[in-house]
């Protein structure tokens, strides 16, 4: 069964980046791919080409990928391992993006400024972005930092019928990643700064480790996030999330 990736986003957001790395990663990789060829296209891999991993930047330079998507995306599902990336950006990082490369956003015609058009794009691609299966916000990354990301992820994933999972530590202040599906606050724990002796040490220390592990809360809690893991991703396999 073919491995199909479908990257989609907001313009700006490093979906040719992020195809380039599919590409390096051994996948049949193809920018601005028609969203009607779709399922012929499927078939031909099927009976042509020895690979079974396809990676597609699909967007809205298409004129019917905004009416054609959600129909197509069921007429395929069951027939391929479909994973959707989204990548996406805040609107001010978009615009620097398109003032250092002088290129035109596709929907600048129709608007009064840059950031209004961005702003359009990104309204009308909301419900694609609400249903794919994983949103990677690119604001902070370049283009070597989101190339990592596409294979810190992908490149272990010869299988897309096994689920991966990928576990995210993060500050609050920072911002919540964007990609989570279920985000768990331990800031409950017992902190290790506020010790006299752990103050200055990090949490790759052993004497953080050890004072945070041994303590009953993090017991507990961690057996409650091992049986939560293990009922709840079945339910996704199930639902080929």
């Amino acid at each position: 069964m073919i491995n199909l990736v479908i990257i989609t986003g907001i313009s700006g957001a490093g979906k040719s980046t992020a195809l380039k790395a599919f590409e390096d990663l051994g996948y049949l990789a193809v920018d601005n791919f028609p969203i009607r060829l779709l399922p012929q296209f499927l078939e031909e891999i099927e009976v042509s080409l020895d690979t079974k991993k396809v990676a597609l930047v699909m967007d809205l330079r298409d004129k019917f990928f905004l009416k054609e998507y959600f129909n197509t995306i069921n007429k395929i599902k069951d027939k391929v391992y479909l994973e959707v990336i989204f990548l996406t950006a805040k609107p001010d990082v978009i615009v620097t993006r398109y003032n250092q490369t002088r290129r035109t956003h596709p929907f600048l015609e129709k608007k009064n400024s840059l950031l209004e058009a961005i702003n359009f794009e990104i309204s009308l691609l909301k419900e694609i972005k609400e249903c794919a299966d994983l949103v990677i916000d690119t604001s902070n990354f370049n283009m070597h930092q989101l190339r990592y990301k596409i294979f810190e992820i992908y490149k272990v994933k010869d299988d897309f019928g096994k689920i991966l999972l990928h576990f995210i530590a993060f500050g609050y202040k920072y911002g919540i990643p964007q990609e989570v599906d279920y985000l768990f606050d331990v800031r409950w724990l017992p902190n290790p700064y506020f010790e006299p002796d752990l103050k200055d040490l990090t949490g790759k220390d052993k004497l953080v480790k050890d004072y945070i592990l041994n303590c009953k809360q993090t017991e507990k809690y961690v057996e409650f996030l091992k049986n939560f893991i293990n009922w709840v991703v079945p339910w996704h396999i199930k639902e080929g999330r």
